[in-house]
């Protein structure tokens, strides 16, 4: 790995750190003003979460889909592909893989591995329409992808009421999943989406550092016209990540259905979509760093509802803890001069090596 490189991968591990440790102080001080006992509902926010296997493994348990959406995003971002849609594909491949679980007979093992795989494919064909969108009319991503979300949520819930939910029931969900389909539990109720994630993370990273087209998506998202003149098809990278980001989130979608759920009764938008930018934007788009990110949100997660349970602080303290964290990773100048003063330093070191190496020759 080059020096440059080991300086990105330092100041943006800094720069993480910071960001999130002054988002938890900006969440402590919130903390202080609501609740009655601040100290107690700090220990539920910070500590609770690993006070015991079943805690732990809870977060194990929140991990699985964000680990998708963080790959799905960083994919997308790595091209300066602002896409948003992930949250949209999770909740279609959540609901395609509860139509095969639902309609299509298979053996065991087989089963959840074709609901997966069709939920991929259908996201990656969905993704198309804004990607073919932005590449042959020029429509703005960020606006398409955004509205597009909301255009599956309520296709998903006409297909739902219409045509697969179940009246017997006293709720809106659907008919019973076979049981063939369903991904069966690790421990404490975590399933094994939680390898199948870790497996993702592995190729994901191996693409997108170790092949042509993982090099050519992450040139375009350095300098697109360089990398036309350079022969890259920058058409054809622009909709290839951002098919594979759907993909990806669908996949998450079809894990997190089909692992804790026997009906699918998704009536909203999830949230995972939302919660894989911020996973991203910690990770710097790199995916190998993705874990890392979606540990940190799922770990705040566990213990803010286990904080809403017990104090009075509600667990929506997420949410600004996400919001402080974007607003320091928005904020271009956050920590430049410290990351000038990397760059200097390094500099002189290198420097004083060849007058070294000079001398020693010299002599």
């Amino acid at each position: 790995m080059s020096k440059d490189r080991m300086l990105d991968i330092r100041f943006g591990i800094l720069r993480a750190s910071v960001a999130i440790l002054v988002s938890l102080v900006v969440a402590t001080i919130f903390i202080f003003i609501m609740s009655d006992d601040p100290m107690l509902s700090l220990y539920y926010m910070l500590i609770s979460p690993f006070s015991n296997l079943r805690q732990i493994f809870g977060i194990l348990e929140r991990m699985i889909p964000l680990l998708f959406t963080g790959l799905a995003v960083c994919v997308m971002f790595a091209a300066n592909q602002f896409n948003l849609a992930a949250e949209g594909s999770v909740m279609l491949g959540g609901f395609t893989a509860a139509c095969v679980a639902i309609y299509m007979p298979l053996p065991m093992g087989i089963h959840p591995a074709v609901a997966i795989l069709c939920a991929m494919v259908v996201c990656g064909i969905v993704m198309l329409i804004p990607a073919v969108l932005q590449t042959k009319l020029g429509v703005n991503v960020l606006v398409t992808s955004l509205m597009l979300n909301y255009v599956i949520q309520f296709v998903v819930l006409y297909f739902l009421v219409n045509h697969i939910s179940d009246a017997t029931q006293g709720a809106l969900m659907s008919q019973t999943f076979l049981s063939t389909s369903m991904i069966p539990f690790m421990s404490f109720m975590t399933s094994y989406g939680i390898i199948i994630g870790a497996f993702m993370v592995v190729l994901v990273t191996l693409f997108m550092y170790r092949t042509k087209w993982g090099y050519a998506i992450r040139m375009v998202g350095i300098n697109q016209e360089f990398s036309s003149y350079s022969g890259i098809k920058v058409v054809g990278i622009v909709v290839l990540c951002q098919v594979i980001g759907g993909m990806l989130a669908g996949m998450g979608g079809a894990v997190e259905m089909l692992g804790y759920f026997d009906r699918y009764r998704w009536r909203l938008l999830p949230g995972y979509g939302w919660n894989g930018i911020t996973i991203a934007i910690l990770a710097k788009n790199n995916p190998a760093f993705v874990p890392l990110g979606a540990f940190f949100l799922a770990y705040m997660s566990r213990g803010c509802v286990n904080m809403s349970i017990y104090t009075t602080v509600p667990a929506e303290m997420l949410e600004v803890i996400q919001a402080v964290i974007f607003l320091f990773f928005a904020a271009e100048h956050f920590l430049a001069k410290y990351r000038q003063k990397m760059v200097v330093k390094k500099a002189r070191a290198e420097m004083d090596m060849e007058e070294t190496s000079g001398e020693e020759v010299a002599g």
